[in-house]
């Protein structure tokens, strides 16, 4: 799938460095050929769980990292993270249906549903809410990338698998995504940890394998209208 396919892009992530973990290789790839990339963060941390001082600090982070993949406009739609099961989803699909309607993407990037965390699967449910094709313009191709620390330590055989069918040929931009990565200080661990470079790096060595590509990201279509 080349960069033309995607059009202006939207990557929804729940927490800030996810969009980074399932995306950043395609991010700076689209970026990179003239794409509008933008980054929709839907949740921030909350008292007192924590504190102001932790939560500018990852917004600091965030901000150096989707500078260098070429984002051209980050959203923070400020819902309180690991509690948006506590949030009306009419609340959630509004916000999101908003950003989609103001922004118009042709793509839209999105958590994966089978994730361990819900707050990645209710932002799942509510961005196809809000991606419905009832509307003039909607996105035509969504994709569902995979979360590091999240898609793998979910329950297998009890919640949907990861099995991707899209893969997105990043050889030229894994450096930039490990590079963007290495700015979430506050988030990384070392390996093997599966929040961490080698991590990364590893997978993204596999999912290219697949595909006999050096490295890739994976995702599982969810719709493509052409």
């Amino acid at each position: 799938m080349n960069s033309a396919a995607f059009g202006t892009t939207l990557v929804v992530a729940p927490h800030p460095d996810d969009e980074v973990l399932g995306a950043g290789g395609t991010m700076s790839k689209l970026s990179a050929a003239g794409n509008d990339v933008f980054v929709a963060i839907v949740t921030e941390g909350k008292p007192p769980a924590f504190s102001a001082a932790m939560v500018a600090k990852v917004q600091a982070e965030c901000r150096r990292s989707l500078e260098l993949l070429g984002v051209k406009e980050t959203v923070w739609l400020g819902f309180p993270a690991a509690a948006l099961s506590e949030i009306a989803h009419s609340t959630l699909n509004a916000a999101l249906g908003e950003l989609i309607a103001r922004l118009r993407p042709q793509t839209l990037i999105i958590p994966f549903l089978g994730d361990m965390h819900l707050d990645h699967q209710l932002i799942f449910a509510s961005c196809l809410v809000a991606a419905r094709p009832h509307q003039p313009q909607y996105p035509t191709l969504i994709l569902a990338y995979e979360t590091l620390s999240e898609t793998n330590w979910n329950a297998p055989y009890l919640t949907p698998s990861f099995v991707p069918n899209v893969f997105v040929d990043i050889e030229d931009h894994l450096e930039r995504k490990l590079e963007a990565m290495r700015c979430y200080a506050s988030q990384i661990r070392d390996a093997p940890h599966e929040r961490s470079i080698d991590s990364l790096r590893a997978l993204a060595t596999l999912r290219g394998a697949t595909v006999l590509r050096r490295a890739a990201e994976a995702f599982v279509l969810v719709r493509c209208v052409c």
